[in-house]
């Protein structure tokens, strides 16, 4: 039958049968044998077992999207936990792209969105890419349901206890340890001063943006208030020009952050990207005027500058 049903090209072969793609495999050999078995098995993916044996080797298999993947290839046959893995690792990023699948990096937040019933869902912000990818881990295993979450998971790719919190349908990953001996509430009054010194420009922490303006119902929720042992955050919402900052819009307080020191309107603009809507450079220029009129931020040129 030689090379019947396979096309190949610089870099792989494709099995094809009536313009449908069953399978894209790295050798000709495994094409061959993979060819040979679906049509031995009428070319019912279904059948396909997660390992199959080729001579003096084993084929790990997965079916994704309606075509076969060889995962994996071993002299001896792998346990269950390590095909198990492979598979898993595979449905999470099956096109080997940079982050896998539901994470995009917009500077330097990574971002976890799915796309359920033709709508987009934003899951999470992270500063690093291991949290998103616990998360993102955490919720294909379980349905996308962020309910299923505990204060306090273990995360098997880093060997990490990480402390979860869901607020307003966001997961947010607090801290990571090595231990399970955790203080949570110590790590709660830890991350309510990231929020606070990240709205008040003492640190820069853009994964937490949405949580600016909801300290003082997170504290109450929480039940413990921010501390930083290097700053007084009490003395720090008491100073006048914090109070305007504390008072402004969620957007406004981001365009405000957005320029650091002096910034052009495209450079504000590239900074805001993630919060990217209809009219939004509209939205961007109306926040700017206010920001004018309040005495916050001044225009030269194309250039703006705070005061």
């Amino acid at each position: 039958m030689s090379e019947k049903y396979i096309r190949q090209n610089k870099k792989s072969c494709t099995i094809v049968k009536s313009s449908k793609t069953y399978a894209k495999i790295a050798d000709l050999d495994d094409a061959i044998f993979i060819r040979d078995f679906l049509i031995d098995n009428d070319w019912n993916l279904d059948k396909t077992p997660q390992i199959l044996k080729k001579d003096d080797n084993y084929l790990i298999l997965t079916v994704y999207e309606e075509r076969i993947h060889v995962l994996a290839k071993y002299k001896q046959k792998p346990g269950k936990d390590t095909v198990e893995n492979l598979i898993k690792k595979h449905r999470r990023n099956p096109n080997n792209s940079r982050y896998g699948l539901n994470i995009a990096r917009v500077f330097d937040v990574f971002i976890i969105k799915k796309q359920i019933a033709g709508d987009d869902y934003i899951f999470g912000y992270y500063d690093r890419l291991e949290d998103a990818e616990f998360v993102r881990n955490f919720l294909m295993d379980n349905s996308w349901n962020v309910n299923e979450f505990n204060q306090i998971e273990f995360d098997e790719e880093t060997s990490t206890y990480k402390v979860v919190k869901v607020i307003d349908d966001k997961v947010y990953v607090l801290d990571s340890f090595d231990s399970p001996d955790i203080d949570v509430d110590k790590v709660l009054e830890e991350f309510l001063a990231k929020i606070s010194k990240h709205k008040h420009g003492l640190a820069h922490y853009p994964h937490l943006d949405l949580l600016k303006d909801s300290i003082d119902d997170l504290e109450m929720e929480f039940n413990v208030t921010a501390s930083d042992e290097n700053w007084n955050l009490n003395d720090i919402k008491k100073d006048p020009l914090n109070d305007i900052v504390f008072n402004m819009t969620p957007f406004q307080k981001s365009v405000y952050d957005a320029i650091d020191g002096e910034a052009t309107f495209d450079e504000i603009k590239r900074k805001l990207i993630r919060y990217k809507s209809k009219n939004f450079e509209d939205k961007i220029s109306k926040n700017l005027e206010s920001l004018i009129d309040m005495g916050l931020v001044e225009k030269r040129g194309e250039v703006y500058k705070k005061n």
